[in-house]
């Protein structure tokens, strides 16, 4: 239920120009984000690299664990959205999927065998893929601008991430190379030492968990249907999220190209480049592994999402979604085509357009187009496309390209990256063609408000 004027106060009296979110609730929140995202940020970047290097995983194999690791979006709705959205506290439920999670993912470090990987890869999912979602409908739920606020609570996700990153990448560094030894020693080692990843990710998932003790509470809301999924479904499927759920399905295909395939390829880079000293540069500052270098991305995050707010406020949706797709397509290209750090280094940082113009005002728009008795479900169903089906069938279609673009001497990059780089292509035609341009959310009185007796 919307919050509304005092009883007392006259029908007639302006409400304020400018309302602010307290400042303590929005360092919780952008606490939350911090973990949510080390969390995952700790081990997915180099899972690929350690199922197909360390456990003797095929690439279409890991592909198809990823996949089905993908499982846990699509009944993120279903189960995380109608908790919240009508049963449970939000903040209690991501305390009790943390704690659950984290023993999850601890095991999952020492599990060996294929049914063994399968079974706790999917347990996983289907505890932390809501999560996801029941973040951001918590911190849209305590956010009074979601244009101006939102930006500055998720930014700590994306400083999580990058921390975890390059933090982990200096531990395999430090703790797994060993000294003097020949290149297959030294990658068989790291490989190995991946295994740590999934053991910090546990750790930090207990700390997750007691932390969302102390959150705002966020109680369920009343709807006008029992089942939260079904009600969300329908404002979704008017209007122009319909597009949008479209277009973002086709991103989150290609999204997993990124997540998957750029570290072994930042390692390919950085291997060739040895000789001429840029690529020991690169390791001394960033670590092994290629997910140190992929936090140039998440730097790129902090800078774009700062400035998010003074665009999300001058600027169409469409016109950031456009600038969104654009920095896929020109990074995949740089991928495919200019395999050299001085291109390389730079189209990493073009991850914060990708995910700050598009991701992030996707959710925005999810917000915003939809009411709030079905916002968690709404975001759930956001997920279940871009990280559920986007997910599953990015896995495989990358794992199937990436079994086509195998050669003797290795993988054929330019193969790998040209393809969802015309997929790219694909789904900027489609925004241009069938979204239509909107004014900026709050030039249409879109500013949000935080239920009745939210900020607890």
């Amino acid at each position: 239920m919307e919050a509304t004027p005092s009883a007392a106060a006259s029908p007639a009296a302006p409400l304020p120009l400018e309302r602010s979110t307290d400042s303590g609730i929005k360092i919780r929140l952008s606490v939350m984000m911090f973990f949510q995202y080390a969390i995952w940020g700790a081990w997915l970047p180099l899972f690929f690299a350690f199922l197909t290097g360390h456990r003797g995983l095929t690439g279409a194999q890991a592909g198809l664990l990823f996949s089905i690791g993908a499982t846990g979006a699509l009944l993120a709705p279903f189960i995380g959205g109608q908790i919240a959205d009508r049963w449970f506290n939000t903040e209690k439920f991501l305390a009790i999927s943390h704690l659950i999670g984290a023993a999850l993912v601890w095991r999952l470090a020492s599990v060996d065998t294929w049914p063994g990987l399968i079974t706790y890869s999917l347990l996983y999912s289907l505890i932390y893929a809501p999560t996801l979602a029941l973040t951001n409908s918590l911190a849209f739920h305590h956010l009074v601008d979601r244009d101006r606020d939102f930006g500055q609570v998720r930014v700590w996700g994306t400083i999580g991430w990058i921390v975890v990153g390059i933090g982990f990448a200096q531990y395999l560094l430090y703790r797994h190379t060993p000294a003097g030894a020949d290149e297959a020693t030294i990658g068989a080692a790291q490989l190995a030492g991946i295994a740590d990843s999934l053991r910090l990710s546990a750790i930090l998932g207990v700390a997750m968990a007691v932390y969302c003790l102390t959150l705002p509470k966020t109680p369920p809301q009343r709807g006008t249907q029992n089942f939260a999924a079904a009600e969300a479904l329908k404002e979704v499927m008017r209007g122009s999220l319909k597009t949008l759920f479209l277009v973002s399905f086709f991103v989150g295909c290609i999204h997993q190209f990124y997540f998957v395939l750029t570290a072994p390829f930042l390692q390919s880079v950085v291997r060739l480049s040895t000789e001429s000293g840029v690529g020991m540069w690169l390791n001394r500052i960033f670590g092994a592994g290629g997910a140190g270098l992929m936090t140039i991305g998440q730097i790129s995050e902090l800078v774009v999402l700062a400035f998010m707010p003074f665009f999300a406020k001058r600027y169409s949706r469409k016109a950031l979604l456009t600038v969104g797709l654009l920095a896929y397509i020109v990074r995949f290209g740089v991928f495919a085509f200019l395999p050299h750090p001085v291109a390389v280094v730079p189209a990493l940082a073009l991850h914060g357009l990708c995910f700050g113009a598009f991701i992030f005002i996707a959710f925005m728009i999810v917000d915003e187009e939809t009411s709030g008795g079905v916002r968690a479900s709404a975001q759930g169903l956001f997920n279940l496309v871009i990280v559920g089906l986007g997910t599953i069938i990015g896995n495989l279609f990358a794992g199937y390209v990436a079994k086509i673009a195998t050669r003797p001497e290795g993988l054929d990059f330019r193969i790998l990256f040209s393809i969802p780089m015309a997929v790219g292509i694909f789904c900027l035609i489609l925004l241009l063609v069938l979204y239509p341009r909107k004014l900026p959310a709050t030039a249409k009185g879109f500013e949000h408000q935080p239920e009745a007796g939210s900020a607890v």
